[in-house]
C-alpha cells in the first residue's frame, strides 16, 4: 500500500499537522486571552493615572 517513503512522509504529515492543531489550542485558549486581559489592565492603570494626575493638578490650583 505504501512505499517505506510516502510512509514517512505520511507520519511528517500527521506530526506536523498535530503540532499545528495543538498550537492553535494553546494560543486561542492561553495566549491571546492573556495577551488582551494584560493590556486591558495596563490600559485601565494609564486612564486611572491620568485622572489621577488631572485631579491633582486641578486641586494645586
Amino acid at each position: 500500500m505504501f512505499d517505506f517513503d510516502q510512509y514517512l512522509g505520511f507520519l511528517a504529515f500527521l506530526t506536523i499537522l498535530t503540532i499545528g492543531f495543538w498550537l492553535m489550542i494553546f494560543l486561542m485558549t492561553f495566549v491571546i486571552p492573556y495577551w488582551i486581559f494584560g493590556s486591558s489592565m495596563e490600559r485601565f492603570k494609564e486612564i486611572k493615572a491620568e485622572r489621577k494626575a488631572k485631579r491633582a493638578s486641578m486641586s494645586s490650583k
